[in-house]
């Protein structure tokens, strides 16, 4: 990551790294020190856009002004080395479709998809979000990685067995290996939900212990559906950032918090060459 002339600091808790590098904030696991990966969970801080969709919006379909996005997904490209080119984004549908992507794929946004695997070096994935989990999985035998944007209804859906199944179809890799990184996402705090959502959800796995009742609502843990999905399939390094995004609208963009009228932060993730 280049930092010459770069205004750069860093501060860290139990389970991540925030850094700031000329206004762009973001934050890394822990657990991917010294694995040979550039990655980010960038909040909503460090671009241009206004309003509603101040400042780092990556998001090019929520009624910002696409010069102001162009302008950010610019400043992202720059900040981390990368070309437009070397980028592979999906349009992201709440599905189970997990595709692979190689060079051939640079530069492009890979339709109704909602996870992306890869074994190319140089090649990095980007995705968007605003209170969905963001799920990064690492296999450092097979040297593979991969994106995953689950939703309620892509854990309905079994994104999140989708991926593992990807990771185990291309890349040869066994769950015992992966690494998984739960990044911020909207949390039981926030999360309410009607019946008709949790019976979705239990549909696919046993949601019980991870709903809770208050004040006679129903509070999906959303990130900790996707962890339970993640350890019955057998991963069994994971971390979770521990952030909730509608408790945390300075740094984070929230659909439910902001009333369905905000950004999309990003997350990427690129193994170096």
């Amino acid at each position: 990551m280049p930092q010459t002339e770069l205004q750069y600091t860093t501060t860290q808790s139990a389970r991540m790294y925030r850094q700031s590098i000329d206004g762009v904030v973001f934050y890394q696991f822990k657990g991917l020190d010294g694995t040979g990966l550039t990655h980010a969970l960038l909040t909503r801080l460090g671009g241009v856009s206004q309003g509603p969709f101040a400042t780092l919006n990556l998001g090019h379909t929520v009624g910002d002004d696409l010069t102001a996005v162009q302008e950010n997904h610019r400043r992202v490209f720059a900040l981390f080395g990368v070309d437009r080119k070397q980028v592979v984004s999906p349009y992201q549908v709440h599905s189970a479709h997990v595709r692979p992507v190689g060079w051939e794929h640079g530069g492009t946004v890979q339709n109704a998809t909602d996870g992306l695997l890869t074994i190319t070096p140089g090649l990095m994935l980007l995705f968007r979000f605003a209170d969905c989990v963001p799920l990064l999985l690492w296999d450092p035998v097979h040297r593979a990685v991969g994106l995953v944007h689950a939703g309620w209804r892509g854990a309905a859906n079994s994104v999140v067995r989708a991926a593992v199944d990807a990771f185990i179809r291309y890349a040869g890799s066994r769950p015992e290996d992966l690494w998984a990184g739960i990044g911020p996402a909207i949390g039981p705090c926030c999360y309410q939900v009607g019946p008709e959502v949790i019976a979705a959800v239990g549909a696919t796995l046993a949601v019980a212990p991870l709903v809770h009742r208050r004040d006679d609502g129903l509070y999906l843990d959303l990130p900790g559906v996707v962890r339970a999905e993640l350890e019955a399939l057998g991963v069994r390094q994971i971390e979770t950032s521990g952030l909730c995004t509608a408790c945390h609208t300075d740094e984070w963009f929230s659909h439910r918090a902001e009333g369905g009228r905000t950004g999309r932060f990003g997350v990427l993730v690129m193994m170096d060459r």
